[in-house]
């Protein structure tokens, strides 16, 4: 049924009070008890109209009726091309196409074609029909939405028969929907990044711009303003070139594309294996990558394309290159460094030049290396080690007064020794074989065998042999043997020489 128009009197003083006053359309609604859509109406009709406030004073009713409700031209003498607004929702995909654009290609081609202004009404008219979703127009190569799905998949352990569910990983082309999916054994930053890289991958290139929702394991602390990514998240980012920016807390609108992806996924693809038994994530990956395939080759209902299709025409040329090698997965832990210029990672200890004792530092563990960071450089790098409670250090972080030591090695200690005598090269061994590392022990080698500068070789090597038969393994032990001449008096005789009369040894009888 067609609306009844307003009075003249009603629709000047909508008029009033929009151009002289000033108010918004819903407050006019208010005020003269209409719809706001009528108030949109009327003012876009003498907008178009050319007329302005103050209306002229020679303009009666019928003159305004007439200029705002024109009669329509006879269909006969006028015939007006429709523009194919399919492709024109389609054009707006791709990067700086406006309506105006659009608008200009049409009327060269049709010269008796739509106003601007009723082309981009018409347009919004068309626009309506579709799908919600179907409305945002996404720029080409601009966004890729990701998540995961709210369904999980049962997968059967062949070797213990447990059953584990899987968690399954979205990502789809804000432009052409072109969509990607698998199967995860657990929602962790593992396989939240792998699932990143393997779609970058399957999509051959880099969106713009990466919209997750605010996953704990890529989100750290989900803000509407400045959300702080998780460092390994932020650092995947920025090896592809591209920007992380999560949908805004409770506004599923900023992340719709893929909501929808997410439901689409679990009616052809889940359901379609919901009678399926799978024995490994590799064959239920592979049953996916086949549904997936089908459905981006289906041709989506409102549009007549394909996901396909509408990849390879929009997103495909508008993706940026994929990097030289794909990203490293690591991981990323704030450290203080120690009093001994190291830090610790995984129970083993890495060292930092020392001029860094007590500040803050960041740690990127990868499989193979570690690198430390301060102040956004990086001031270290060593090769992952798995030996917990060992050490890696570089001469260069040491500090001057340790770098003397670190030339030393158990194999110098010994050559030294052999050259003094056998003695003091079992001597260096024990003493060596006592400490755990033997780097503990490299100090007391070096006084042992300083004592042959301050007492010559020939005495150092009889009280190396007077301080095995002892059990006697340290510097203070071996110096006072040579301070107290017992070096001097031949091994057998030391062991029958009496002990002298004093008030404070007791002797044998007294335990009797």
């Amino acid at each position: 049924m067609t609306q009844e128009r307003l009075s003249m009197r009603k629709i000047r003083e909508v008029l009033r009070l929009k151009f002289e006053v000033g108010l918004s359309h819903r407050a006019i609604a208010r005020r003269c008890a209409i719809s706001h859509s009528t108030v949109r109406e009327y003012v876009h009709r003498a907008r178009a109209a050319g007329l302005a406030w103050p209306l002229p004073e020679t303009l009666d009713e019928d003159q305004l009726q007439r200029l705002l409700f024109p009669e329509p031209v006879p269909s006969s003498s006028r015939v007006i091309t429709e523009p194919d607004w399919k492709t024109i929702h389609q054009e707006l995909r791709r990067k700086g196409v406006t309506l105006r654009l659009l608008w200009l290609e049409y009327r060269g081609a049709h010269r008796d074609g739509y106003g601007y202004s009723w082309f981009c009404e018409c347009y919004r008219l068309w626009a309506k029909t579709l799908n919600p979703t179907m409305r945002l127009t996404h720029k080409a190569g601009e966004k890729l939405f990701v998540d995961y799905a709210g369904q999980t998949v049962p997968v059967i352990d062949p070797e213990t028969g447990e059953v584990h569910q899987a968690h399954i990983f979205v990502a789809t082309l804000g432009a052409s929907n072109y969509t990607y999916a698998e199967a995860h054994p657990a929602e962790d930053l593992p396989s939240w990044i792998g699932g990143h890289l393997r779609a970058f991958s399957f999509f051959g290139g880099v969106t713009e711009i990466v919209v997750p929702d605010n996953p704990k394991t890529g989100v750290q602390h989900p803000s509407r303003y400045e959300p702080d990514l998780n460092p390994t998240y932020q650092d995947m980012a920025e090896h592809y070139g591209t920007v992380v920016i999560p949908a805004r807390v409770r506004k599923p609108k900023d992340k719709a594309k893929v909501e929808v992806a997410v439901q689409v996924v679990e009616r052809w693809v889940l359901a379609c294996l919901r009678h399926h038994t799978f024995y490994g994530l590799a064959q239920l990956n592979l049953a996916i990558r086949d549904l997936v395939d089908k459905l981006n080759d289906r041709p989506m209902r409102h549009l007549g394309l394909s996901r396909r299709q509408l990849f390879e025409s929009l997103d495909r040329p508008a993706l940026k290159p994929l990097p030289a090698e794909p990203y490293e997965f690591a991981i990323w832990k704030k450290a203080k460094v120690n009093i001994d210029y190291h830090v610790e990672f995984a129970r083993h200890y890495y060292s930092v030049p020392y001029r860094l004792i007590g500040q803050e530092v960041f740690l990127r563990a990868s499989q193979n290396t570690l690198e430390i960071f301060h102040k956004h450089q990086r001031v270290a790098s060593h090769p992952r080690s798995r030996l917990p409670g060992r050490y890696s250090t570089l001469p260069d972080h040491m500090p001057p007064a340790h770098r003397h030591y670190a030339d030393w090695s158990p194999e110098r200690f010994l050559r030294w020794a052999q050259q003094i005598g056998p003695q003091t090269q079992r001597l260096i061994e024990a003493v060596l074989a006592s400490r755990t590392p033997p780097q503990q022990a490299y100090r007391s080698c070096l006084g042992i065998l300083s004592l042959a500068k301050r007492h010559t070789g020939e005495r150092l090597e009889a009280a190396c042999a007077r301080a095995l038969a002892a059990s006697i393994h340290t510097y203070k032990g071996v110096k006072n043997i040579l301070e107290t001449h017992l070096d001097q008096i031949p091994l057998e005789e030391a062991t029958s020489i009496p002990l002298k009369t004093h008030v404070n040894i007791r002797g044998p009888s007294y335990y009797r």
